[in-house]
């Protein structure tokens, strides 16, 4: 049962199709009711996966004034649940069902400095940001870290508009991102952008508290697919609803419960509201945190966790996959 049931959808047209990077497409849409994209906005967009309907969520890369050309890069992962297939599916005159550009991530103007940090497809999250400061001569730091080049989306149009500005990190290059070294250079005045793969993410979130700079000035956004471990099936029980089913590979624990019948409460589906928590009441397995909402004591506790994007594997301590993974839980 999504929390937000008043979310205006339209229709779209892709009108642009083009290779930004190995495995990521820019796909440009023309929505039929346009609205102005900020800095740090995304749309829903309704999806195939496996003959059924569902939702994925896209950051807008840039966009038109008036906003009548959205412009997305979806990166097909190998891990995929199927939302990013069906968009590299897509031809140009296709046409698509999309929210207006919904707002999670604010930029806010008026910090003494700012860092704007990118790992990987999260560039796509903060690449317009990068771009305001830019153009209100701000002062800031626009940091890009990835695996190669070749997987870096915007990568050279981004080192022209940004200059000194911009600080590349690539790991086959061997100049990866020292995150401890970046944060523990940062002044309490400065505000931190960033969007990446859960371990980026919390390194810098550890190394921001192990620093003791002000929490609210690291702002964040996380696109809930990568984990620290590859996804298995597994299966989920709901004793009180005499309810199990297995959560394949490509699907989430929370579309899983949708498709058995169960009615979990959402909104994000990216683990950062928190709305879809469920309770944990027996654990056969570890569970795969990929959740920006819960503390590391809260995750380590294993008590609760967020249904949308966390999953459950194999006990470290075995490794044997000779048994599925079950875990009961209760709804909240």
């Amino acid at each position: 049962m999504a929390a937000n049931s008043s979310t205006v959808w339209q229709r779209g047209r892709v009108v642009e199709l083009r290779d930004v990077a190995r495995d990521i497409r820019r796909v440009v849409i023309e929505p039929e009711s346009p609205v102005r994209a900020a800095p740090g906005t995304h749309v829903d967009i309704a999806v195939v996966v496996n003959g059924e309907q569902d939702v994925r969520s896209y950051s807008v890369v840039e966009s038109d004034d008036d906003g009548t050309r959205l412009a997305l890069s979806v990166f097909r992962t190998p891990t995929s649940r199927g939302g990013s297939v069906f968009m590299h599916g897509l031809g140009e005159g296709a046409e698509v069902e999309l929210t207006q550009p919904l707002q999670n991530f604010p930029l806010r103007v008026g910090a003494a400095r700012y860092i704007i940090l990118a790992g990987g497809i999260g560039v796509t999250a903060v690449l317009g940001m990068a771009r305001v400061l830019a153009r209100l001569g701000a002062d800031y730091r626009f940091v890009y870290a990835g695996r190669s080049r070749e997987a870096m989306a915007y990568l050279d149009e981004l080192i022209d508009e940004h200059g000194d500005r911009i600080e590349v990190h690539v790991d086959a290059e061997g100049t990866p991102l020292d995150v401890p070294s970046l944060v523990g250079g940062l002044g309490r005045d400065t505000e931190l952008y960033m969007c990446g793969p859960i371990r980026l993410m919390d390194a810098v979130r550890r190394a921001w508290q192990d620093f003791g700079l002000d929490l609210p000035n690291l702002r964040y956004e996380t696109f809930g697919n990568s984990g620290w471990f590859d996804p298995e099936e597994f299966v989920v029980r709901i004793p009180r609803l005499g309810l199990e089913t297995v959560v394949p590979k490509d699907r989430s624990m929370l579309e899983a419960l949708e498709a058995a019948g169960a009615d979990p409460m959402f909104d994000c589906r990216k683990g950062e509201c928190g709305l879809c928590e469920v309770e944990v009441l027996e654990l056969t397995g570890d569970i795969d945190h990929r959740d920006v909402f819960y503390s590391q004591r809260q995750q380590e506790a294993s008590a609760k966790m967020c249904c949308c994007v966390s999953r459950v594997v194999t006990p470290a301590a075995t490794g044997s996959r000779e048994r599925k993974p079950v875990i009961s839980i209760e709804l909240s």
